[in-house]
């Protein structure tokens, strides 16, 4: 196989990537046509304003680092990789008087499956993170940067490494930054597409050259991180919505969403939908909407359940997900799932759900990195089970078995893949179990099947 072919595997298919009309109020994806993605096209659209402005110069006194600080903390601006967390709280943990050397960090190992989000925008609009990653430099006082960069895309890579260059010539990176005091040397490097390399800490074990394995915490990276130096970790989406945020303000950036949720959000919708593809709109858009701009469940089907925020998210049925609105508070008080990396993925009523479990429990236990016994074990032993189960040897004791083991997983592993790997299971027991109990006793699937004609035990 060449490197065509091998590259070829991981393009997307039947998708309409961040190319269409469908947006709502889009702020990073606004305005890309697939090939405007080089730096004087991104100074037409107001690229590098939000940098002269903090420097001043564009005229005004600038900003300082405080002042940059607490725009982002009144923006809402929420960490996009994952977790939800507040930007601008993370970047005010950083030690801005260190005496050695600090680091910044984006995360751009997109290994979710179901999230093909950042890889667009740093393959169309790559200098916006480029730019984000120079404000929170500035804001923290961090003078060496890092884009670690999913290794299964690598043309990605190459064309955020090019970006890089233009910056560099145009005086936006390196030494003195247009004439200031202010020096920042940004580089990329890419992974080599583990999985486990999108936690945060096992991130910077493989930037260190080391084997991708996350390490205990405490100690945070706000303290001891990169080489051992304090570091701040960001994700790809969450520096490219921030230079949006200092050329307009926080209030206007938290105005697009909602209270504790501001801004817009790119949702990578997939699954069974008339058009899969990437979707920014803004924070608390109901889902019934996402769902109309992705042209509905394919083929006119039903909808079954939604999985919300990537494959770690706990499963969602149809008619609680319709009431929905795509933000982190309400998917997790009201949906007890998570927003997560914002991959929507979209079942209709011919999925067999026990099916779709096996599939991402044989994903989990594929990328377990074995540092740690339950999840090494675990993972195993949880796709064995589910995998009995669809092939119609499953046993009575299996369901209350996988309830115990991803319960016995869960907050007992060093990083969050054990969690990740135990939430779908315990939220498909949750909603579905009668197909699990119906596959165990008739050896058959559901799918077809009125589910309230159908008489099971347990």
């Amino acid at each position: 196989m060449n490197v065509e072919q091998i590259l070829n595997q991981f393009q997307a298919t039947g998708v309409e990537t961040c190319f269409h009309d469908r947006h709502i109020n889009p702020q990073i994806y606004a305005g890309l046509n697939g090939k405007n993605w080089g730096i004087q096209d991104y100074e037409v659209r107001g690229g590098y304003a939000a940098l002269r402005k903090i420097l001043g110069k564009d005229g005004s006194e600038g900003l300082t680092q405080d002042q940059v600080i607490a725009t982002v903390k009144e923006s809402g601006l929420r960490g996009r990789g994952g977790a939800g967390f507040p930007t601008g709280l993370k970047w005010s943990f950083m030690p801005r008087q260190f005496p050695g050397q600090k680091y910044l960090v984006c995360n751009s190992d997109e290994g979710e499956p179901g999230t093909c989000k950042d890889r667009d925008i740093m393959e169309y609009n790559p200098h916006t993170v480029i730019e984000g990653m120079i404000i929170a430099a500035y804001a923290m006082g961090i003078s060496v940067g890092y884009n670690y960069i999913h290794g299964e895309i690598f043309h990605t890579y190459e064309r955020f490494e090019a970006a890089l260059e233009e910056a560099r010539a145009a005086g936006y990176l390196g030494d003195n930054i247009l004439g200031s005091s202010f020096s920042f040397q940004l580089h990329a490097s890419h992974g080599f597409g583990a999985y486990i390399c999108g936690e945060e800490t096992a991130l910077l074990e493989s930037l260190e050259g080391k084997k991708g394995q996350p390490r205990f915490k405490p100690p945070f990276p706000a303290s001891f991180g990169l080489y051992g130096k304090p570091t701040t970790i960001n994700n790809t989406e969450t520096f490219a919505a921030v230079p949006w945020i200092i050329r307009n303000g926080g209030q206007a950036y938290l105005e697009c969403g909602k209270p504790n949720n501001g801004g817009t959000k790119i949702f990578s919708v997939s699954g069974d939908v008339e058009r899969p593809g990437n979707y920014e709109v803004p924070m608390g858009t109901p889902f019934a909407k996402l769902l109309e701009l992705a042209g509905g469940v394919r083929g006119g089907r039903k909808l079954k359940a939604v999985i919300p925020g990537g494959s770690s998210s706990p499963v969602i049925p149809a008619d609680l997900m319709m009431k929905l609105t795509m933000d982190y508070d309400s998917i997790a008080k009201e949906g007890g799932s998570m927003l997560g990396s914002g991959a929507v993925i979209v079942m209709d009523e011919t999925r067999c759900m026990v099916k779709a479990l096996a599939r991402l429990s044989y994903f989990y236990s594929h990328e377990s990195c074995g540092q740690c016994t339950p999840c090494r074990e675990g993972t195993g032993w949880l796709w064995r089970m589910v995998d009995r189960i669809e092939h119609g040897q499953g046993r009575a004791s299996d369901i209350d078995m996988l309830d115990s083991v991803a319960g016995n997983i869960m907050g007992r592993t060093i990083c969050a893949l054990g969690d990740a790997a135990a939430m779908p299971v315990r939220g498909m027991l949750k909603h579905f179990r009668h197909e699990f109990v119906h596959l165990i006793e008739h050896k058959t699937s559901m799918v077809g099947v009125d589910a309230t004609s159908v008489k099971t035990h347990g």
